[in-house]
């Protein structure tokens, strides 16, 4: 009985691991909330990771939605990283092409390694997180920043950002098979 109690911790152990495994980028460091370049260097890093996660997904999400919404991710992060490189400039500084730390790379290689049934549900479960710490980042840097070009900046971002956080959580929810989805 105690073998079979134990081979039974081990399945339940071993079904719970897939779903455990989502790794979200970590989020930006809490001078990044309100220091000019750390806002600049994280918020690019952030969309970075947003367009290099959704290029996989284009090649290996299952759902419709989520390749709409991993197309969308790509235009509209290329867009408001153009936009945060040109406050910067506007603000006096000169930063360097956004790169990924070691969190994020994690999570970029957990998508590519993820079993094609498994991605859609791991590229969400990704998302939610990195957006909700997207979204502290440009609300906080947007009332509380030390340069008003950027300011302006993370104010302007802001409700992009929400409008994602909205949509992954209604993906998360809802069924992500179906075309049903506006994005």
């Amino acid at each position: 009985m105690k073998m079979l109690t134990g081979l039974a911790m081990m399945l339940a152990t071993a079904a719970a691991l897939p779903a455990a495994a989502q790794t979200p980028p970590p989020p930006p460091p809490p001078e990044a909330k309100t220091q000019a370049m750390p806002y600049v260097m994280a918020s690019g890093m952030s969309d970075l990771y947003e367009i290099n996660s959704s290029q996989i997904a284009l090649q290996k999400a299952q759902s419709p939605a989520v390749k709409r919404f991993a197309n969308m991710m790509i235009k509209e992060h290329q867009k408001t990283t153009a936009k945060t490189m040109a406050a910067a400039k506007k603000a006096g500084l000169n930063p360097t092409p956004p790169m990924l730390d070691a969190g994020a790379t994690a999570s970029i290689n957990e998508l590519q390694t993820a079993a094609p049934g498994d991605f859609d549900r791991i590229y969400l479960a990704q998302q939610l997180p990195a957006h909700q710490a997207a979204l502290d980042l440009q609300q906080s840097y947007a009332s509380g920043g030390d340069q008003a070009a950027l300011r302006a900046n993370a104010k302007a971002a802001a409700p992009i950002v929400k409008r994602h956080v909205d949509m992954v959580t209604k993906m998360q929810a809802g069924d992500m098979k179906g075309g049903n989805h506006s994005m």
